[in-house]
């Protein structure tokens, strides 16, 4: 699967880190920051990424970045945000 959204080209993914090998290689890291999001506004305690369920992307900010640090990002957004 391969992820057509718009968020593959948000700016805000400039500063992930490059991650061109291992387990996440080619996954979407806007989709692994949305995902930690969710996990963070719900404040879960026992974390599981699970890359093989993320889709593919090789455009835009996302392209070679690393889906655990999006995943870590959106994580602290999400829990930042649930004391709001």
């Amino acid at each position: 699967m391969i992820c057509k959204k718009e968020h593959r080209y948000l700016p805000l993914f400039d500063n992930l880190p490059d991650d061109q090998g291992g387990a996440g290689r080619h996954r979407c890291a806007a989709c692994a920051f949305e995902r930690g999001y969710q996990d963070g506004l719900k404040r879960r305690e026992q974390l599981n990424l699970d890359l093989d369920s993320l889709p593919e992307s090789q455009a835009g900010t996302v392209r070679h970045k690393s889906p655990h640090a999006a995943y870590a990002a959106g994580y602290l957004a999400g829990v930042q945000d649930s004391y709001r």
